[in-house]
């Protein structure tokens, strides 16, 4: 039977527990509060100088030697094409590695080192892919200082993200699922295709997304591989005028990125130019938290949509 100094002593410890309790979500809210006051401080720093440059010249213009005149035409481009060969390289070979890391690949020594090496690879420096693909592809394979190194440097980048993120969605799965689908005659592959991918696509498609949020604002390995600072031309359009309508000769075109074209401008020291690498900043991080925000509405669609 507890005694009222047990009691005593029960409730003072339930105070104090609820006193750190309270103590740490401060601290969290804090941090919290420290950090997106920090960015709203440099979105709004950058919406001040920027702003005002942003009309239809800015988005249609070539970089110039006169800051008024300058624009992000040439870079903008490059930067949606860099993105559509690393969407193509990265999606398809990340999906399926992990699909087969996940679904097919014998558990032993072997596959936990490949996937001990792709959980490390995420955190390898940008730097590192950069020089890589500059004696890779650049060089060895012959691609050159083009768009497809560009992009296949990028695709290197994103694809243990994407290959992580695919095989957590995988897991996310419940048991139940494979063997209600064993249970009724359906093999692997039919269990993969028409259950496991479907069920897992939410979370395939978020880490997909936050990849490339994350390529787009890479400049690193764009600059290793050779990309260029100032151009004032736009690559072939992939689109042709005969059939079958497709135009190769971009992916060999040289090119630049947004990241590139604002380091390009904050390194002069005109004041014009300054105002010009804000408004490309505010530009580039507009794009980034709308690839994030689509990322969190498509996950939050698709997850309402199944049906478990």
């Amino acid at each position: 039977m507890a005694t009222p100094e047990k009691i005593a002593e029960i409730r003072r410890l339930i105070v104090k527990a609820k006193r750190f309790d309270l103590m740490f979500a401060a601290l969290g809210v804090l941090a919290l509060s420290i950090g997106i006051l920090t960015l709203v401080a440099l979105i709004v720093n950058m919406a001040i100088d920027g702003v005002p440059r942003l009309n239809i010249e800015f988005f249609t213009s070539f970089p110039s030697r006169k800051a008024a005149n300058a624009g992000i035409l040439s870079a903008w481009v490059g930067s949606m094409l860099v993105m559509l060969v690393t969407a193509l390289a990265a999606i398809p070979l990340g999906i399926a590695a992990a699909i087969y890391l996940e679904e097919y690949a014998a558990k032993n020594w072997v596959t936990a080192i490949i996937e001990i090496n792709i959980s490390n690879l995420a955190g390898v420096p940008s730097i590192v892919y950069g020089l890589l693909a500059l004696g890779v592809f650049v060089y060895a394979l012959g691609f050159g200082q083009s768009i497809l190194s560009a992009g296949l440097t990028l695709a290197l980048l994103i694809l243990p993200v994407v290959i992580v993120a695919t095989r957590e969605a995988i897991r996310s799965i419940p048991v139940g699922i494979r063997e209600g689908a064993y249970g009724v005659g359906a093999t692997k592959w039919q269990v993969t295709a028409d259950h496991i991918v479907p069920y897992s696509m939410p979370g395939i498609l978020t880490g997909v997304i936050i990849g490339l949020a994350r390529a787009i604002g890479e400049t690193a390995p764009i600059i290793t591989i050779g990309a260029l600072t100032f151009i004032a031309f736009l690559p072939p359009s992939p689109v042709g005028p005969e059939f079958p309508f497709l135009n190769f000769d971009w992916l060999k075109s040289a090119f630049t990125v947004m990241p590139i074209q604002m380091f390009n401008w904050t390194s002069r020291p005109e004041e014009a130019f300054q105002k010009n690498a804000a408004a490309a900043g505010l530009v580039l991080v507009v794009m980034t938290l709308s690839m994030n925000a689509f990322a969190i509405w498509l996950r939050y669609r698709l997850r309402k949509s199944l049906k478990w």
